[in-house]
């Protein structure tokens, strides 16, 4: 070997030892340092994927006549006020611009972020992303008609939305101190973002003149309305739950109608939504989400009456045409092993484990183990995954006993998703039921495909008695939930439950703090959890949504009802279908005369009858641990406060 040799085999020898480049903990690749390739492109399909359904909102503005338009709402606020006004998150890789861009636009200015197979740029609001529009012509382009008629002008971005959106929030275990600077260290992937006012998306261009800007306005923080479309006229908007502990949860045999084969089949499934419905497994309710935020739009609006829900009823959406002829379909179908992969990864995220968190946690035993019992006597039959066998699950002596034993264990907590997951008739839970009505997942509606044959066939639970009437509170309603599926709530998991007030699955249990903090999570975990525990302390009839001032029922333009007035029951009218309603009714006059006739009261006696949820008590329901002491209570409420 020549000496030139050795000096250059010398020179790499003593080099210094360097592994390869870790992920930046500015960035969001921060949380997949230990991913595999899987788990990181599913985290970037979580993360960045439209599906896009950035098509379907540009058709929405055009419908809407711009009272729905996803580019306007991205910078209708500024980004240092956007949080208090929409509870939105901000892209931690942008920051506020300076001043307009080159269309007179005000979105934040982001980092280039380049993910292979992924197209699009953030708008600075997690889980929007902008894109080039196809039909944008520059010498057509004028910002100020844009802004005052969007459906008009083709603007130069079309936006999409993620699973982001929804679901990235702020970390319970490190928060920001300022909620609209936060850091990529600041954020967790799952844990449902609890601030989003989703209602001010669908109003922020509407005035309070007008009965849907109050539907908006009083739509509950951290809640979805996932049938706004395709609407079943149901306004049922439910909380946006954590995604924890996936491989831990408990499936379910279901008989399902195989997509591929057309024959039915048993496989083991999630439940997935409130009342189990997506229930032919986790991918597919993924892919219905996609669906739900614009994917395969050419084809699902054919299905269904977009927005308004009037003009023609709704027909199942057919999974296998859409895998035939959806290109975005394919696409997205093929990324949710990985998605899965990413979901699989996510934990409990532990109060000890808190930027001062410790200090909230009790270190009295005694307490902790009171809670303890009273748990594994009064919950943990319904909360918890894990199970006593099936010969000792059937004698109720003996479930206790079991279940006094395995909650002292030390790793009872451990791989728990705290729900067995099952079904329960509402008229047991005792809560709000307007989102267990939902009927999309019925034979014959949109959802069908996403829904199990079990499903389709559930009994149809008992008639509902004695619901308070607000219009008559000497005349109770009586309801019949429809047959084929509706009328269910699973069990919710309590991981995590410190974090994640209020409570039940319309959000509609204790305060909403609107402070991410940890203190403020705790006071709205503590203000819900002895609101559920003492039911006495419930608003009950304040709970009821009502309309603020004086409005009229406008849609696409047209009033369809005139005259609402203020206090008016938000689920009055927001829970029936108004395009039932004759043409001669939606007239000023008719509506003056009926009140006059009749009176405002028997008037909106007329409207309830036509409610497809008819159940105004926001608060009601589960209160299974009232009958306890004073002290088990408080402990009860420590013991859980460990989730």
């Amino acid at each position: 070997m020549s000496k030139a040799k050795i000096a250059l085999l010398l020179t790499i020898l003593t080099l210094p030892f360097t592994t390869a480049q870790e992920p930046d903990t500015d960035s969001y690749q921060y949380y997949g340092r230990d991913f595999t390739p899987e788990e990181s492109r599913g985290r970037d399909t979580w993360y960045f994927w439209t599906g896009g359904g950035e098509h379907m909102w540009r058709q929405v503005s055009k419908i809407t006549k711009g009272q729905i338009d996803l580019l306007l709402y991205a910078e209708s606020q500024p980004r240092d006020k956007r949080f208090q006004a929409l509870g939105t998150i901000n892209d931690p890789d942008c920051r506020k611009a300076e001043h307009p861009d080159q269309y007179g636009l005000n979105l934040d200015v982001c980092k280039p972020l380049v993910i292979p197979g992924i197209p699009g740029e953030s708008t600075g609001i997690m889980g929007l992303r902008k894109f080039p529009n196809p039909d944008f012509k520059p010498e057509l382009w004028d910002v100020d008609k844009y802004r005052q008629q969007p459906q008009l002008v083709e603007p130069p971005f079309v936006v999409g939305m993620t699973c982001a959106l929804c679901h990235v929030s702020f970390s319970p275990l490190h928060p920001p101190a300022d909620p609209n600077k936060p850091q990529w260290g600041n954020l967790a992937s799952t844990i449902g973002n609890q601030y989003w006012r989703e209602g001010r998306l669908f109003n922020f261009r509407v005035k309070p003149d007008n009965f849907t800007w109050h539907v908006g306005e009083q739509q509950p923080a951290g809640t979805s309305d996932t049938s706004r479309t395709a609407t079943d006229h149901n306004f049922n908007p439910s909380a946006i739950n954590t995604v924890v502990y996936l491989k831990q949860r408990p499936t379910a045999p279901e008989n399902v109608i195989d997509t591929t084969t057309g024959k039915p089949t048993v496989v083991p499934v999630h439940h997935i939504l409130k009342a189990g419905e997506d229930s032919i497994g986790t991918a597919f309710a993924g892919l219905r989400v996609y669906v739900n935020i614009g994917m395969c739009s050419d084809y699902w609006f054919t299905l269904q009456d977009p927005v308004y829900g009037e003009a023609r009823p709704q027909s199942p959406f057919s999974i296998q045409h859409a895998r035939q002829t959806c290109e975005k379909w394919r696409e997205t179908e093929a990324k949710m092993a990985d998605m899965e992969a990413f979901l699989n990864t996510v934990q409990p995220m532990h109060l000890k484990d808190a930027d001062g968190g410790a200090a909230y946690v009790t270190k009295d035993e005694t307490v902790l183990n009171v809670g303890k019992r009273v748990f594994a006597e009064n919950c943990a039959s319904c909360h918890s995954s894990k199970q006593p066998p099936a010969e000792i699950a059937a004698d109720k002596e003996k479930r206790t006993t079991w279940f006094r034993e395995a909650v002292m264990q030390a790793d009872f907590l451990d791989n728990n998703f705290l729900s067995d997951d099952k079904r329960y008739p509402v008229t047991e839970i005792g809560t709000n039921f307007s989102r267990s009505a939902g009927t999309d997942a019925k034979e014959g509606h949109i959802w069908e495909d996403f829904s199990s044959v079990d499903y389709k066939k559930m009994p149809q639970v008992a008639e509902i008695r004695n619901l308070y009437n607000p219009v008559n509170p000497r005349k109770p309603i009586t309801f019949q939930i429809p047959a084929g599926g509706p009328g269910y709530y699973r069990t919710p998991t309590l991981v995590d439950a410190w974090a994640t007030a209020p409570f039940f699955n319309n959000n509609g249990l204790g305060v909403f703090t609107g402070d991410p903090s940890v203190a403020g999570r705790l006071r709205a975990y503590q203000d819900a959890m002895e609101k559920l525990l003492w039911p006495e302390r419930r608003l009950g009839v304040k709970s009821i949504l009502r309309t603020t001032t004086k409005s009229d029922v406008i849609l696409n333009g047209q009033t369809r009802f005139r005259g609402v007035a203020a206090g008016t029951p938000i689920k009055l009218l927001a829970s029936i279908d108004t395009g039932s309603i004759p043409a001669f009714a939606q007239q000023r006059w008719f509506t003056g005369l009926l009140n006059k006739l009749l009176g405002r009261q028997t008037a909106n006696e007329l409207l309830l009858k036509r409610s497809t949820a008819p159940d105004f008590i926001e608060d009601r329901g589960h209160e299974f641990g009232s009958h306890l002491t004073d002290d088990e209570k408080r402990a009860l409420i420590e013991y859980v406060k460990t989730f």
